[in-house]
């Protein structure tokens, strides 16, 4: 398993991944053909000897279903004026007589560009449903992460900022979920504990229990003060709290 991401980081390395942000290439298990998916909304699959094949985006979506706008959460996906939106914060405020004011903060899937709109809680919203996959982190370079799927052999090359804070935790043969609408990657997540190494920790403890210690990433929790530098801690990626000594 080893020898394989090692092989596959090196074929990433090697090839040139489209502009795009959401790029993705798929190889045959001998590296003999490739296939360029393209980032727009049509679908469309060029390989290198120039033939185009049809992928229909409804083989994967699922869209059609109409749901309050109170049961919507951070991650969904809903069409509205024949756009695709990615719910990215939802608030819900009781107005009274008035009714319940749903105030949603949506991201453009084509543009990338944020609005905030508002609907009452029982207005009705076509919810679009996206594909979950599984996916083994490569490397990490500049702003972006590649991933592969061992199963299809397919790389993937997704904004770090798809993870959001989580993105601090990636680290080689980490196995991650991507949301992906039409091919093209939504958001990410990781494991919810994840091992670390303890690079630095203070040397008083702020409170009798608890002392600050600098992770291998570069990031700051708070861990037990029996805690040294050296060891091995697994933490909690939700909140970035320390969990328990990693067995050795």
């Amino acid at each position: 398993m080893r020898a394989l991401l090692q092989l596959s980081k090196r074929l990433s390395r090697a090839l040139v991944f489209s502009s795009s942000p959401y790029s993705s290439l798929t190889s045959s298990r001998t590296f003999s053909t490739l296939t360029l998916f393209s980032p727009d909304c049509h679908g469309v699959a060029i390989t290198t000897n120039g033939n185009v094949y049809a992928r229909p985006w409804f083989a994967i979506q699922h869209r059609g279903v109409k749901v309050n706008a109170i049961h919507l959460r951070p991650g969904n996906v809903i069409e509205k004026s024949g756009r695709i939106f990615e719910v990215v914060d939802a608030e819900h405020k009781q107005r009274g007589r008035g009714g319940a004011i749903l105030t949603l903060e949506l991201r453009d899937v084509d543009s990338g560009n944020k609005q905030t709109l508002r609907f009452g809680a029982e207005e009705a919203v076509e919810r679009v449903f996206v594909e979950e996959r599984s996916f083994t982190c490569l490397y990490t370079e500049h702003e972006s992460v590649y991933l592969i799927d061992l199963e299809k052999f397919e790389q993937l090359e997704v904004p770090l900022i798809l993870f959001g804070q989580a993105a601090a935790y990636l680290k080689e043969e980490m196995k991650v979920k991507m949301q992906l609408f039409d091919g093209r990657p939504l958001s990410g997540s990781i494991p919810k504990q994840v091992t670390c190494v303890i690079k630095e920790t203070q040397d008083h403890a702020a409170t009798p229990r608890y002392k600050k210690a600098v992770l291998d990433n570069g990031l700051i929790i708070q861990v037990p003060t029996y805690i040294e530098t050296g060891e091995a801690v697994v933490v909690n990626t939700e909140d970035g709290s320390f969990v328990t000594r990693a067995n050795k």
